[in-house]
């Protein structure tokens, strides 16, 4: 089996080997297009994007009709993606200011647009309700009484939902475990703040309680824990219809499903995240003699993750005999702090020897000023010189929006490829772009 095929659920659909053995995505040869727009250089896919996103409404539309896929612009937004989005038919799950500006920018449909985030500022809702927003969540009572007064200001009456904590762990890095009762987001439950807020938020005079939200981390590899908070929240949604006469139209489980980023770490596909959503929020429903109500998903890396690939060249090489072979590459954590920041692991490939055998193992390190710059360990590629084209797959969420001006580097470039043709959905950085704020 070839080092494609053993990658083929990390890479973008349109994947393949030009007759150079040299990999190509969208139809264009990578290699190519590193000399063309230089390095580092992430490729969205445009194929596997658009396909994802019908994949995921297909799929929940099938298994529960009254679904709203939308898509979660933390993993990763700007203009052309947003628009991109639209185009498919997906509401957007926004958590700032900047990112509402974005869906603006593009004409998407603001009532298909739901704002999140523990603290709000107060332009933030501002703008999200004077854009006319489908939903705010709404994460503690500070923001409850801040989005009514907003809402009264611009005599609207608001949607909104309240987050809950179901007191769940989802067993993934700690660092993007949001369900669990010791957690700055969301009403916990347990301690009568989630009552608390469904009482303030109904009797609230320019607030209208629709639904209510949980989202329990990022990188979950099993649905029961989404069955188990969706339990939790029913019972809870129950006993508040029996006291306060609260009727939950809408309900979101958050998003979170975990996508494969090494070959030896398989994840689930759509239809198993979703018949298991669908399973207990109907069983729920049951429970409360209600009709079920509208469900919104927010999966962002599992729409987006898959879309991108993050391109490097390499540079200078560390042999220490008997220990280990370090590649440098003109990248790293300034564009992809993920490996330092949570452990994360990647595969790599050598885009300009993609039909060679692997012979080595390396360990590809950025060019920061960190020991922990280190993007892949021990993998396993053909030889690998300096000038090599390297590529990391599974790039398309939360590398880019994590990127920073560490070391005063460039933020990369950004293309999009479709059908043999690329373009460039955002330009590399220049040095005048770092200095541009600057005052002396």
């Amino acid at each position: 089996m070839s080092v494609l095929e053993q990658m083929s659920a990390l890479l973008p659909d349109t994947a393949g080997v030009s007759e150079k053995g040299h990999l190509t995505i969208g139809g264009c040869d990578v290699v190519g297009l590193a000399a063309e727009f230089g390095t580092p250089l992430y490729i969205f896919d445009e194929a596997t994007l658009r396909g994802t996103c019908a994949e995921f409404r297909k799929v929940f539309s099938q298994v529960y009709a009254d679904t709203l896929v939308i898509y979660a612009a933390k993993a990763f937004i700007n203009r052309a993606l947003a628009a991109i989005i639209k185009d498919e038919g997906l509401g957007l799950d926004a958590v700032s200011g900047g990112e509402l500006s974005i869906a603006r920018a593009v004409d998407f449909p603001m009532g298909k647009v739901y704002l999140h985030g523990n603290n709000k500022l107060r332009d933030e809702i501002e703008l999200a309700i004077s854009s006319g927003i489908g939903r705010i969540v709404a994460d503690n009572l500070y923001e409850l009484s801040l989005i009514n007064d907003v809402a009264r200001e611009y005599e609207v009456i608001q949607d909104i939902l309240l987050r809950l904590t179901p007191g769940i762990d989802a067993h993934t890095h700690r660092h993007v475990t949001t369900g669990i009762i010791d957690s700055k987001f969301g009403f916990p439950i347990t301690s009568g703040q989630a009552e608390e807020a469904i009482v303030q938020a109904m009797s609230a005079s320019n607030l209208k309680l629709v639904g209510l939200h949980v989202h329990l981390g990022s990188l979950i590899f099993s649905a029961e824990p989404y069955q188990e908070a969706i339990k939790i929240v029913f019972r809870f949604a129950a006993e508040m219809r029996e006291k306060h006469g609260f009727e939950l139209r809408e309900f979101s489980p958050g998003g979170g499903f975990a996508i494969p980023y090494t070959r030896d770490d398989p994840a689930p596909d759509v239809a198993y995240f979703a018949r298991a959503i669908a399973e207990a929020v109907q069983s729920g429903s049951r429970l409360l003699g209600a009709q079920p109500p509208r469900l919104i998903v927010e999966p962002g890396r599992a729409i987006v993750g898959r879309s991108a690939v993050a391109v490097y060249r390499t540079g200078a090489t560390k042999d220490i005999p008997g220990v280990r072979k370090y590649v440098s590459v003109d990248g790293g954590m300034a564009d992809n702090i993920r490996p330092a920041l949570y452990g994360s692991r990647h595969e790599a490939l050598v885009a300009n020897k993609a039909t060679d055998n692997e012979v080595e193992q390396v360990t590809i390190a950025g060019k920061f000023c960190e020991s922990g710059d280190i993007l892949v360990w021990d993998a396993k590629l053909p030889k690998v010189v300096t000038g090599d084209t390297i590529v990391i797959p599974v790039s398309g969420a939360y590398s880019l929006p994590l990127a920073s001006n560490y070391n005063a580097s460039l933020k990369p470039a950004i293309i999009l490829v479709k059908e043999g043709k690329a373009r460039i959905i955002r330009r590399r950085e220049s040095y005048d772009d770092l200095m541009h704020c600057d005052i002396v």
